[in-house]
């Protein structure tokens, strides 16, 4: 027994001491880590000791982080950039240049990535270096590059949504393609689709599918038809539930089925207006101005303005012409409201500035000292 009691003490006593030099070196390796950022790319010490949580720290005596901060600089990348980056992923200053970073940043410049634009993809998803060159990420800037046509824009598509390039269901995103395409809709509204919003193509397809339907069957507007990508986006970006609140709205105020698709068809925006904003213009074109529910829907941008910056002003200014019988040109309202605000100024303000000096408040605020 007493044998068997000295084992255990002896086991218990290698242990400790095991645990303790092992948390040392850990210790050691966290604070050399910690000012290793401090005094490589100017971290704080709070900053530095947050990164240091972030990565095992044990990587860091096995590799060589000047490797990764002299590649980053002959990348072009100032110490702010590479700050961002480090701070964003630590683990970044563990990659192997030569086969990690390297080959990854150069597709990535190919396409017309660098400087800021470069760092900020990066820094949203560093999981981008880590997807293999031949085998994903290639293959997904082609298929990008089809479908939007170009660099620039493929670009411009990743910088929306950085994650497409590492968005692991790369046939999700050709299904829904072809999907579209078979459904009837052009490249140039595939192409507007995708640069609107890059998620669109990586969602389930029976997602997609039903937005088409909903799209060409529910509000009438052909796959063919150059408002159907907004069509779409006006869809996908709201509940189905929220939708028909609005849709609600519309009819309470004696809109037909018909006012409502012609609406769709000419400005779908119209339907991803506020609740709210619905029912504010509604009331001041119906209710207050008399406005057939007919003509609102054929000149749907009219309810796109705002009530309280741009139409209530207006309406005001035209209102006071009136009442002083100051001779004006008699156009629709809905010119008046459609008015680039420099072009009624110089008809509807600036003519009058002697008679009525206050005759429009914005004016007055942009002539203000």
């Amino acid at each position: 027994m007493l044998v068997r009691f000295r084992g255990k003490c002896e086991a218990l006593s290698r242990f400790h001491c095991f645990s303790s030099e092992y948390l040392y070196s850990t210790s050691a390796r966290n604070n050399f880590f910690v000012k290793y950022l401090i005094k490589s790319l100017g971290f704080s010490k709070e900053e530095a000791l947050l990164a240091s949580t972030k990565v095992n720290s044990w990587k860091f005596s096995k590799k060589n982080p000047d490797l990764v901060l002299n590649f980053l600089k002959q990348t072009g990348l100032d110490n702010t950039q590479m700050k961002i980056l480090v701070s964003t992923s630590p683990k970044f200053l563990f990659y192997d240049v030569s086969k990690t970073l390297k080959p990854k940043f150069q597709c990535l410049m190919d396409i017309g990535l660098s400087g800021s634009d470069l760092v900020n993809v990066i820094a949203k998803d560093s999981t981008i270096v880590e997807r293999g060159l031949v085998t994903h990420l290639k293959p997904t800037i082609n298929c990008l590059r089809r479908t939007l046509g170009s660099d620039e824009n493929v670009v411009k598509a990743i910088k929306r949504t950085s994650w497409l390039l590492s968005f692991g269901g790369r046939n999700v995103m050709e299904t829904n393609l072809l999907l579209l395409k078979n459904y009837g809709v052009s490249d140039d509204s595939i192409q507007k689709l995708v640069l609107r919003n890059p998620r669109y193509i990586t969602q389930k397809p029976e997602w997609v599918k039903d937005l088409l339907h909903r799209v060409e069957k529910d509000f009438r507007l052909s796959p063919d038809s150059s408002m159907f990508p907004y069509g779409f986006h006006t869809l996908a970006s709201q509940k189905k539930a929220r939708c028909e609140k609005k849709l609600e709205i519309f009819k309470s105020f004696g809109w037909s089925d018909d006012d409502i698709l012609t609406m769709f068809r000419k400005l779908p925006y119209c339907i991803a207006l506020s609740e709210v904003k619905i029912q504010k213009g509604l009331s001041l074109f119906m209710k207050e101005l008399g406005f057939e529910s007919a003509y609102l829907a054929s000149h749907p941008s009219i309810l796109i303005y705002s009530m309280e910056k741009r139409v209530v002003p207006r309406m005001q200014v035209l209102k006071i012409l009136d009442e002083k019988k100051l001779e004006r040109r008699k156009v629709a309202l809905y010119t008046v409201v459609s008015l680039k605000e420099k072009k009624f100024i110089e008809t509807f303000v600036l003519p009058y500035k002697d008679q009525v000096p206050d005759l429009y408040e914005p004016l007055q605020k942009t002539l203000a000292p």
